[in-house]
This record gives structure tokens, C-alpha cells and sequence, in this order.
């Protein structure tokens, strides 16, 4: 006699209870999205049959389209499914809760007893050098990912260049999702993009070498880091590394923190159990204290809270447009290039911050090898170990 097939619903969970499973998946959440994904629907897809495996697909579909981190987005909805929009806010906020504990503490560590000690100098610096070399990879990852055609290629290196030149994020993202929306033409949008290159070139001159122009001298605010989180939030299309340039253009670029200090935030978000924007927790905290990492925390994780709890129905037919798909595609590809222009930036003013380049490129040239050759969760954080190793022992 042939068993029923076990229907696809999850088990009834009490509130905590829904808290306390989430919570220890965030508290095993190590390796970035695709293995915190691969986490979530082997236990609640294959094991616990929360959702079929084709409701699951559709879900994680959608959610790349939308901006936000992915595996986190989906432990709302899927809390969602279990115990309704009370059951999505505590499990988004189980998932989350170790890596912000986890960074608050680091951020702290790293105000107290590491910032300015000129002992471990070297060790920082090889690790900065290092998650420059990740940060390349990243890039060149998600653009095989979102640049599709050649027109799509012509979009991100226009968002790169213009981003060079001082133009405000907004402006090459509009641009970029109007043009692909609306021709197919790669020679057409290489005109428009000659043109806006052109009209930025007239308005800022050439491209500046070094660190980013301070924008504003401004004092630290919580609510202007709130912001800094929220625009990383909304604008993290394609992966968490697009919310980089955002962030840091409006912390490292007011002043609030240096591109060194903005590095190691990223390298300890690479390490621990979590999604990797709460290396705006880090850069808050640093800028501002315990309220200032909560505040662009807060920012940060708010569209991911905000798009399965209020707006999901209406999204999920939403993005069955085809001309929306187009749009996106180009704000996708301008976001390529606006993460190529602050790698560019990055990778200038650490350069000028190493008193050894050949050392530093002795650094950078093979962990960007190994980046580009290796697969795991286990690479990022063997390449910032032997990065700090290595500059402890070859930088001063």
C-alpha cells in the first residue's frame, strides 16, 4: 500500500517557539546568501514541508527582484506562512538578532582596543587589502548575473564613469532603468550615454584620483544615519554588496568614518553568522556609537521587514511586468557600475595609505586569484586571516 504524500503546511508553532527556530538559524547563517538559502530549504522545504518546492522557487524569484538581502526577506515571508505578520516580524528579527549582537560587540572591540593601535597597523591593512580583492570578485560576480546583452554593458560602464565624475547614485540608476526600458538599441544607448558622460565631465571635470570628496561636514546624526541604512536598503539590488557605495557615501564620504575603518566593517561582516549588510551596524557603531549602529540598522533592514509584511501580493504581480523587468534590469546594471566606480575609489585611497605598493600588490594579486578560483563559505574567511597574517608579518 502506497503512503499518502505528507501536504505541504508548516507545523503549528507558538510565537516564541517561531522566534527561538529562527533565531538559531541566524545563529548558524555563516557563508552569504546562497548557503543561508540553502540552509532554509533543506529544513523547510525538504524536511518540514512548510511550502512546496515550486511555491518556494517562485518566492525566491521574486525576492531577487526586489532590493534587500535575500535569505533574510525570506525568513520574514516564511514566518509569514507559519504564524502570520506577527510570525514574519519574529523570525526576520530571530534570523538577524545573532549577527547584530555579534557585530555590536566587534564594533565595540574594535572602537576600544584596535582603532589607532599602530601595532596591529599591518594586520588591518592586509585585510583591507584582501576584501578589495573579494569586493572585485563580487563585482565581476554579480555583473556575469545582470549584464545580459551589450547595451546592458554600456549602461553599467556609463554608471562607472559618471559615478567617477561626482554624480549623484540617483541619476545613473534613473537614466540606466528609462534607457533599457525603453529601447533595445545598444548604438542609441551609447549615444545617451556618451551625452550624460559629456554634460558630467562639463559639471565636474575629470575624473579625481584619490579618496572621495568629503560631501558635507555635517555632525553625526541618527537620523542621517538612518538614512545612510535605509538608501543602502532600498537600492541593494543584485546582492548585499550593492548597499556599499550608498553607505559610504554617506559616511565615509561626510567624514564620519574613514575608507580603512569602512574595509574592516566589511571584512567582519564577511565572517560572522548573517547577511552582509550589518556592516552597516559596524560603520554606525564607529561613527556613532550604540545609537548610531542601531539607527542605520534600523534603515538597513526595514524595506526587507517592510516588503513581505505590507507590499508582497501586490509585488509578486508586480514584477510580472515585462517593462518593469527592463527597468530593473538597467537600475541593476547602473548598480554594477556604481559598485565598479567605488571599488575604483576604495582601491585608490588604500593604495595611497600602503607604504610598501609592491608588498600591498603582492597581497592583492593573489588573493584576487584565489577569490576568482575558489568556492565556499569557508573563502572568505581563510583569505582575511591570511591576509591579516600576511600583513603582520610584511607590513609596518
Amino acid at each position: 500500500m502506497i503512503e499518502a504524500a505528507v501536504p505541504f503546511a508548516p507545523r503549528r508553532l507558538s510565537l516564541p517557539a517561531l522566534f527561538l527556530k529562527f533565531l538559531r538559524f541566524g545563529a548558524l547563517a555563516f557563508g552569504g546568501p546562497v548557503a543561508q538559502i540553502a540552509m532554509l530549504r533543506q529544513a523547510l522545504v525538504d524536511e518540514e514541508r512548510w511550502i512546496d518546492p515550486g511555491r518556494f522557487n517562485r518566492l525566491l524569484a521574486v525576492l531577487q527582484v526586489l532590493p534587500g538581502p535575500e535569505a533574510h526577506e525570506l525568513c520574514v515571508h516564511l514566518g509569514m506562512v507559519a504564524r502570520g505578520r506577527a510570525g514574519g516580524l519574529l523570525a526576520g528579527l530571530g534570523f538577524m538578532l545573532p549577527g547584530l549582537v555579534l557585530m555590536l560587540g566587534a564594533g565595540w572591540l574594535y572602537v576600544s582596543y584596535i582603532a589607532g593601535n599602530a601595532g596591529l597597523a599591518g594586520v588591518l591593512m592586509g585585510v583591507q587589502i584582501v576584501i578589495l580583492a573579494i569586493i572585485a570578485r563580487a563585482v565581476v560576480r554579480i555583473g556575469q548575473h545582470v549584464i545580459e546583452d551589450r547595451t546592458l554593458a554600456i549602461l553599467a560602464l556609463g554608471a562607472m564613469a559618471v559615478s567617477l565624475l561626482g554624480v549623484p547614485f540617483w541619476i545613473p540608476l534613473a537614466v540606466a532603468g528609462g534607457v533599457h526600458a525603453l529601447t533595445h538599441r545598444p548604438a542609441l544607448a551609447l549615444a545617451i550615454v556618451a551625452a550624460g558622460i559629456a554634460a558630467a565631465i562639463a559639471l565636474h571635470g575629470p575624473v579625481p584620483i584619490g579618496p572621495a570628496p568629503v560631501i558635507a561636514a555635517a555632525p553625526v546624526t541618527l537620523a542621517a544615519l538612518f538614512i545612510a541604512g535605509l538608501k543602502g536598503g532600498l537600492l541593494t539590488f543584485g546582492g548585499a554588496y550593492t548597499a556599499i557605495p550608498y553607505v559610504r557615501g554617506d559616511t565615509v564620504g561626510r567624514g564620519w568614518i574613514g575608507d580603512g575603518q569602512f574595509l574592516d566593517g566589511i571584512a567582519l561582516a564577511g565572517v560572522l553568522p548573517a547577511p552582509l549588510v550589518i556592516f552597516a551596524t559596524f560603520v554606525g557603531y564607529v561613527a556613532g556609537g550604540l545609537g548610531g549602529a542601531l539607527a542605520i540598522t534600523a534603515g538597513m533592514f526595514l524595506p526587507a521587514f517592510a516588503f513581505s509584511l505590507i507590499l508582497f501580493e501586490r509585488l509578486e504581480a508586480l514584477v510580472e511586468n515585462p517593462a518593469l523587468h527592463r527597468f530593473l534590469g538597467g537600475v541593476a546594471a547602473a548598480v554594477v557600475g556604481i559598485i565598479a566606480a567605488t571599488f575604483v575609489q576604495l582601491g585608490t585611497a588604500t593604495g595611497l595609505r600602503v607604504t610598501e605598493p609592491l608588498v600591498g600588490l603582492g597581497l592583492f594579486v593573489p588573493a584576487l586569484w584565489l577569490a576568482w578560483r575558489l568556492k565556499g563559505a569557508w573563502v572568505a574567511p581563510a583569505l582575511l586571516t591570511a591576509g591579516a597574517v600576511a600583513g603582520w608579518l610584511l607590513l609596518p
